[in-house]
């Protein structure tokens, strides 16, 4: 008995040892950074400047890998399952631990059991935009409008479930209004019918509706953020034009898989931080619509419940669910 305690303490120390020194050498090796959704969108983009960063920081190769499919799922799944060592990371977003959660009656992740939450990167507030055509300049006249004529508007989004989609729901809710939804395949289609004429509003990021904007082919009546943003500083926040409250806007962090070493997500915080501070990278994220952030594994840990619960009781409320 007593051989068998002893030899049980000594592989749990050599365990502990082990897993002190791998912390102390990470990386050894090139990481992965699983972004589940095509190239060329945010998440991908976000994941390749601070990949780039972490590259340079710590002398290894941090290699992005778009898993896209079923609404970031399958790529979340992959990071779920893998190997807890540091080597595997996900570049997380609003969609992939919130509003997933929130449509879908069966997912193969836990956004809290099955994921160390390491520092949010950055936050990209939506626009609320309606066609020039509509008789509205701000939001009080557009949720009079809206009262005036129940069920005539129409507002497009990226698809059922999507933060473009909820961000409506709680818009009609708070406002009190009821706008009819057309779901699109992505937020391009969706401002593009907005700008035809063919729908009368859609949420859009910053920069891909700043152009629109100044060409007057679309006009924004105001920003999701909790203030104003650099980009369109003439245009106020939903909260401040009477929705005391609402925000609508998308947030990507890196997480790694649950039971990760905790010197490991340590290490990685303070990494991901110093790569967000680094010189133009605030000026590239601006070029995107989007505000660096860094974050503690705590304060992200705290964005993923507030959010899980936000929009969870807009889904039940508005009855979505994923088709």
């Amino acid at each position: 008995m007593r051989s068998d305690y002893a030899v049980f303490a000594m592989l749990a120390l050599l365990g502990f040892s082990c897993g002190h020194a791998c912390a102390q050498n990470y990386p050894a090796k090139p990481v992965r950074v699983v972004v589940p959704f095509p190239a060329g969108g945010g998440a991908d983009i976000f994941a390749r400047l601070i990949g780039r960063k972490l590259g340079e920081n710590l002398g290894q190769t941090f290699v992005v890998d778009n898993r896209a499919g079923a609404s970031g799922i399958i790529g979340c799944e992959a990071v779920a399952r893998s190997a807890p060592d540091g080597y595997t990371l996900l570049m997380g977003t609003t969609g992939t631990h919130t509003t997933n959660p929130a449509v879908f009656s069966k997912l193969p992740y836990d956004s809290i059991k099955d994921f160390a939450p390491i520092s949010l990167v950055a936050e990209s507030p939506f626009v609320l935009l309606v066609h020039p055509s509509l008789p509205v300049k701000n939001v009080k006249e557009l949720i009079q409008l809206a009262k005036s004529r129940p069920g005539e508007l129409i507002y497009a989004s990226s698809g059922i479930g999507s933060s473009s989609h909820f961000g409506f729901e709680l818009f009609n809710s708070m406002a009190g209004i009821k706008a009819v939804h057309v779901p699109y395949k992505g937020l391009g289609p969706a401002s593009a019918d907005t700008i035809a004429g063919n729908i009368t509003m859609t949420w859009d990021s910053i920069s891909a509706s700043a152009p629109f904007i100044k060409a007057k082919r679309l006009r924004a009546l105001g920003i999701g953020s909790t203030k104003r943003s650099s980009l369109l500083p003439d245009v106020p926040t939903i909260a401040e034009s009477g929705l005391s409250g609402f925000e609508l806007g998308s947030w990507y962090a890196i997480f790694a898989p649950a039971a990760t070493p905790p010197e490991i997500i340590r290490n990685l915080q303070r990494e991901v931080v110093k790569a967000i501070a680094a010189p133009g990278m605030r000026e590239q994220f601006a070029a995107l619509g989007a505000e660096p952030v860094g974050s503690t594994p705590e304060e992200l840990a705290a964005v993923v419940q507030r959010d899980l619960v936000k929009w969870a009781k807009v889904a039940r409320e508005a009855k979505v669910k994923a088709e």
